[in-house]
């Protein structure tokens, strides 16, 4: 069917039905700022696997090598609306494609002067070039001896224009850039950047290496969020200001309410115990009056964190974040599982957000909120 013309409307705003039936469009599909004509014919079902393309010598050169794929796209469409889409698509890439495969080369200069800058820079500082000198990753090891990566993307008018940079940062980095700039100058301001969040790395080092983190498995240079495990099926999560690491940071508890209450009355009564001065893991030992058990210790016992329905500890990306309030049970569930074994209890019910029913385990009372 041809759907919605409402919908092909906002699409392709410039082609329109030319007959009351519906079956011949004409006009444009716009894609990178330009306009190309074409005339669409539908059978009298309207059926837009059976249309004919009637397409101008400008559409026609554009898509030259993705013919085959226009027809795989129109058989596959149920309606005209998602071809246009499909074809806008092909249409866009396609012409991405051509623009860099005839885009001027840059000046032999151009590559005299990059090879120049990484000669000054020291080549032991590059990570990786790419054929076209385009794209340059740096490697650079600050003061605590971390290694850290810059990555360069030079643009066409380089060195007159800046480079696009992206760096493994828990805050915004954006790179000063004058006539007299180079890559050596963006080597320098990374590394001044780099010692500015020195506390932080810090910081997040002593929890990462003392505790167990459990969110997330690999935490990058930039992850300011911590959850650690502080007992069985009870977790904290914790988020770092970078430039104000050892500040309390923002942080509540996951677990069983029996094991986490308690906790949360030590934060609110000792409040007045944290100290700047002190790293964030020792304050958070002193005001919960506990040591972080380390994973070593926990595995050797009967702690677990998975899933006591689907037996995964984690499940499209999502960990377990809710228990059994009974105390002899405390068994954790993911979300979407523990929905699921609930609905399907008959003995369930439901109350505006909130399912009441029965744990799995020791069929004692449990209650799930959903967002």
């Amino acid at each position: 069917m041809a759907g919605s013309g409402s919908t092909l409307l906002r699409l392709c705003p410039l082609l329109l039905p030319q007959n009351r039936e519906k079956t011949v469009y004409e006009g444009f599909v716009s894609a990178q700022g330009r306009d190309f004509h074409l005339r669409i014919l539908l059978p009298a079902d309207l059926n837009v696997k059976n249309a004919r393309l009637q397409c101008s010598w400008q559409l026609k050169a554009v898509l030259n090598g993705y013919h085959h794929l226009v027809k795989q796209r129109l058989l596959q469409s149920s309606d005209l609306e998602s071809f246009m889409t499909e074809l806008k698509t092909i249409l866009e890439v396609a012409l991405k494609t051509k623009q860099a495969l005839y885009a001027p080369s840059p000046p032999p200069q151009y590559y005299s002067s990059i090879v120049e800058e990484i000669g000054i820079l020291g080549w032991d500082k590059l990570a990786y070039v790419d054929s076209c000198f385009t794209t340059i990753k740096l490697k650079a090891e600050d003061t605590s001896g971390r290694l850290h990566l810059i990555t360069l993307q030079l643009k066409a008018q380089y060195p007159k224009e800046a480079p696009e940079c992206w760096v493994d940062f828990p805050i915004p980095f954006a790179i000063s850039w004058t006539s007299e700039s180079s890559l050596a100058s963006v080597h320098r301001q990374f590394l001044a950047a780099a010692e500015s969040l020195k506390s932080f790395w810090d910081t997040v080092d002593e929890i990462d290496e003392n505790t167990w983190v459990v969110e997330p498995e690999k935490p990058s240079r930039s992850a300011t969020m911590r959850r650690i495990v502080i007992g069985n099926n009870a977790s904290i999560n914790i988020e770092v200001d970078p430039r104000h690491p050892t500040m309390l940071p923002d942080c509540f508890f996951l677990g069983a309410d029996h094991v986490v209450n308690p906790l949360g009355f030590k934060l609110s009564e000792n409040i007045h115990l944290w100290d700047p001065a002190n790293s964030l893991l020792q304050n958070l030992k002193d005001v919960l009056e506990m040591d972080f058990p380390s994973r070593a210790t926990l595995e050797k016992s009967e702690f677990t964190m998975d899933c006591g329905i689907c037996y995964a500890y984690r499940l499209d990306g999502a960990v377990p974040d809710h228990v059994c309030d009974n105390a002899k049970c405390g068994q954790p569930f993911h979300q979407a599982c523990l929905h699921e074994w609930l609905r399907g209890l008959l003995s369930s019910r439901q109350s505006f957000n909130i399912i009441f029913g029965e744990c799995p385990y020791c069929s004692k009372p449990i209650t799930l909120k959903m967002p």
